[in-house]
């Protein structure tokens, strides 16, 4: 079988937490570098990304929380594994909370207003700076950013620390159909060759960019490999609406649909109808440069290893399509082209993120 697609953890990009400002508790502090944060009043939105549902009590479970989650990862810390000296009068364990902000480079009130659960602001940045001072891993950074209320996970799975095992990238290659794997928000994650031969400018778009959705509305219509490219668009749109109602007022989720309403109004005006769906098997229709018009049916099986992701199999619907999938399969027609390629190439494209 030829060789795989890219087995990767993709990104959408993300934008930075809200907050700056200075703070003071009565420790002298001086003021607060920018963009570490500020106080907000009790049960007030500490972040554009706070869950619109989750109300006082909600967010203050979530501080509470992360008050808990940065303490344990402070004591863990040795002194001396970051150039401090161990000294006797240590009471506990791991580091003080004034080191870790020198460390870290924020100031100690607002990092002891954090510790301690108080509703305040937190940049990407900031948090970044933090996770690094305590070595935290992929799965604990994004757990903080979970906490933190702040889109900083560092791909667009709703699991981006969660690896795909590689057997999924050997059955995928093993299918002579095509063959891929995507998220609830519809981020490519892997994909046979005979799939790449369909959808090269997805494919080969960058990474925060690999997205089915974002490609089905934002792409060139002259060289689509969707030819119902409107009805796609719909389909996937009300399945889109029917998993965010899972991932009410998550940042990552609400920076991308409105990264996507922006770039797109046939986006907003689906998404403002409220229509939802559920992924089925159904009919989808293809084209291919060569091989002309390919209908398939399309089939989805749940890959545990990444939580709401799915494999999407494509298989072919009638003699002719059999035809061609089986020649793309064979090695024949995977790097041909529409004539309009070269002037949307995706390697030159590049979308502009929307702003805060």
């Amino acid at each position: 079988m030829m060789g795989s697609g890219r087995m990767k953890n993709v990104s959408l990009t993300t934008v930075n937490g809200i907050g700056t400002g200075t703070g003071s508790a009565g420790t002298g502090d001086a003021a607060q570098p920018a963009g570490e944060g500020q106080p907000v009043g009790e049960g007030q939105p500490a972040g554009e990304g706070q869950r619109p549902g989750a109300g006082r009590a909600g967010a203050a479970v979530r501080r509470t929380e992360l008050a808990a989650f940065l303490r344990s990862r402070r004591e863990r810390i040795n002194p001396e594994d970051v150039g401090l000296p161990v000294g006797t009068r240590r009471r506990t364990a791991g580091l003080r909370r004034e080191e870790l902000a020198q460390l870290a480079g924020v100031g100690v009130t607002w990092y002891t207003w954090l510790e301690q659960g108080r509703p305040i602001n937190a940049s990407v940045q900031v948090l970044d700076a933090i996770a690094r001072t305590l070595s935290l891993d992929t799965i604990e950074r994004a757990h903080l950013f979970r906490l933190a209320d702040v889109p900083g996970a560092a791909g667009p799975a709703d699991c981006p620390e969660c690896p795909l095992p590689p057997e999924v990238q050997r059955i995928l290659d093993a299918l002579p159909y095509p063959a891929c794997v995507t998220t609830e928000r519809f981020d490519l994650l892997v994909w046979n060759q005979i799939y790449a031969a369909l959808f090269p400018r997805l494919v080969e778009s960058p990474p925060s960019e690999r997205n089915t959705l974002l490609s089905c509305l934002t792409g060139p219509s002259c060289c689509s490999p969707m030819p119902e490219q409107d009805k796609y668009s719909t389909t996937l749109v009300a399945q889109l609406r029917a998993a965010y109602g899972r991932h009410i007022g998550d940042p990552a989720w609400t920076h991308f649909i409105r990264r996507l309403e922006a770039l797109s109004p046939t986006f907003a005006a689906i998404w403002a109808a409220h229509d939802v769906a559920q992924p089925a098997s159904h009919t989808k229709r293809f084209r291919h440069p060569a091989f002309g018009a390919i209908t398939t049916k399309s089939t989805s099986f749940a890959v545990t290893a990444v939580p709401g992701a799915r494999m999407v199999i494509y298989t072919p619907d009638d003699p002719q399509s059999e035809r061609a999938i089986a020649r793309l399969a064979a090695g024949e027609g995977l790097t041909d082209r529409f004539p309009c390629w070269n002037a949307h190439d995706p390697q030159r494209l590049r979308l502009t993120p929307v702003a805060d």
